[in-house]
């Protein structure tokens, strides 16, 4: 059978980070297996879809780099892909579990079901769902006749179909990453599995696509272990195999208290959605990894770590390192704790690592924002000198403004640290040696530079510092002669100039 996985979100908002590593898990164990990877949109509760969220996942993946071989857009030969387009399938297969006597038919209003509640719970009774216990005391195809069935089918009574949970049964199941698990079926409830508006319920339509779309694996979050069990059962009434379930560890708030939400990135001051998402019912935007200035790779490589190793010290993965390295038997069981510091050292490496073309026409377009219309071939060079002390590219103004615009002031603590009494005299020397220099290159004018430093047996930061902090307007920055080569002989003689009658 082909290595067939699927990622199938719901569009009832934003795609959280937790749901971009469950796609981004099914997607590395696809591609190392050489097999297919689908993109299936669940849209069944109406109630709560979301006008363009179905839009933004799709546009999130793209922005991740996590592509897929069949989905809405793409198409392929299981279409279609969006489950409100499938309705006509799953109505074929709730008939057939009817007939089989695998589900039925309940005709129980809200009320009467709070009614039911509230006696089980005043009552203190250990079942407190809709099951063989109190399926009989209920509005349903047992407590009613087949005639009475119809007529309110025919008539138009609002009905749901319900699964036929059978009693005291062990369910014995494997999950890849949790081994076996067993549980007793007098433990779940008889779920809806087809609703009053005609659509199935996330549980039967689950199913029944990923049979229908060859699915081998399924891949997802831990908050649906506990419907695993129902999944299973469901299989089994339909009498097809079950694909291979693994359950991946929660991501947990930076604290390790609880799972990641919402909330924690705008108390915290950092994203868990991608890219932004316009939140028009509350007229905010919430903002996402993308316009934080984050690289996709970089995120991705973040995520790839939360919940599973490769069992080496190695931290930086490009895609096809992780699509040749990820195993499901390597991921943790346990919660992975979110690190908003470690999510910025990883776009840090990435920075580093970048070509240098890629950064400079983003730095080029914050240059522009100022009014600067630069060389290109300039900023290329500055963007060499600077970026390995960068976490984003929006970091690169202040790192570099001085290469662009000469200090008109100068930082106190600087001033006062590196401009001492003689550094007048020092540097109106100096400024003599500078002029003398022909060749203006970084390994010239460092050489002779020291050179007249130690013939004067001077100190090397008596002259150093104080000429540091003219051309820089504090005393930190890139290597000094870099910073002098690329300013060029004119303008570092300018800015002397000025410090010494501003200083």
């Amino acid at each position: 059978m082909k290595v067939r996985l699927r990622f199938a979100p719901s569009p009832t908002g934003p795609l959280h980070i937790g749901g971009v590593r469950t796609a981004l898990f099914n997607y590395l164990y696809a591609k190392q297996h050489g097999g297919d990877f689908i993109l299936r949109i669940e849209d069944t509760d109406q109630n709560r879809f979301v006008k363009g969220a179905e839009e933004y996942i799709i546009e999130s993946l793209k922005w991740c780099n996590i592509n897929f071989d069949e989905s809405v857009e793409v198409g392929g030969k299981y279409a279609p892909y969006r489950q409100s387009e499938r309705k006509d399938i799953y109505k074929k297969y709730i008939t057939k579990l009817i007939a089989k006597g695998k589900a039925y038919y309940a005709f129980d209003t809200p009320e009467e079901l709070s009614a039911m509640r509230e006696k089980l719970q005043l009552a203190k009774s250990p079942i407190q769902h809709y099951n063989y216990a109190t399926r009989l005391q209920m509005q349903n195809s047992f407590t009613l006749s087949t005639t009475e069935v119809e007529q309110k089918i025919n008539s138009g009574e609002p009905y749901v179909v319900r699964f036929n949970i059978p009693e005291n049964q062990t369910i014995i199941f494997n999950d890849i990453i949790r081994g076996e698990i067993k549980v007793n079926s007098s433990t779940l409830d008889d779920k809806v599995l087809f609703k009053a508006d005609g659509l199935p319920t996330y549980h039967l339509a689950n199913i029944i696509d990923d049979h229908l779309m060859e699915i081998s694996h399924v891949i997802r979050g831990e908050e649906w272990l506990p419907s695993l069990a129902l999944h299973v059962l469901l299989y089994q009434s339909f009498e097809w195999d079950a694909p291979k379930f693994a359950h991946l560890p929660l991501i947990l708030k930076p604290n390790g208290k609880g799972k990641l939400s919402k909330r924690d990135g705008e108390k915290l001051g950092f994203p868990v959605f991608p890219i932004d998402w316009n939140d028009a019912d509350n007229n905010k935007i919430a903002s996402g990894y993308k316009e934080w200035g984050y690289f996709p790779d970089a995120m991705i490589n973040m995520l790839a770590l939360l919940g599973w190793n490769s069992g080496t010290e190695q931290e930086i993965f490009s895609m096809e390192e992780l699509i040749k390295t990820f195993s499901l038997e390597r991921v943790q069981k346990g919660g992975a704790k979110f690190d908003p510091d470690k999510t910025k050292w990883f776009n840090q490496q990435y920075i580093k690592t970048k070509d240098n073309k890629e950064l400079s026409k983003q730095f080029m377009l914050i240059l522009k924002e100022k009014n600067l219309d630069l060389d290109y071939n300039y900023v290329d060079k500055v963007v060499e000198l600077i970026k390995e002390r960068a976490t984003f590219v929006s970091d690169f103004w202040d790192l570099s403004s001085f290469f662009f615009v000469a200090p008109s002031e100068y930082n106190k603590k600087s001033r006062k640290k590196a401009w001492k009494n003689d550094a007048p005299e020092i540097m109106t020397n100096l400024k003599t040696v500078i002029e003398n220099i022909e060749i203006f290159s970084t390994e010239n004018t460092e050489k002779i530079v020291k050179n007249w430093i130690e013939q004067n047996e001077l100190k090397f930061g008596k002259v150093l510092n104080p000429f540091r902090l003219s051309l820089v307007g504090a005393t930190n920055g890139p290597h000094l002669f870099d910073i002098v080569s690329l300013l060029g002989k004119k303008e570092v003689l300018k800015r002397i100039d000025f410090a010494l009658k501003n200083i």
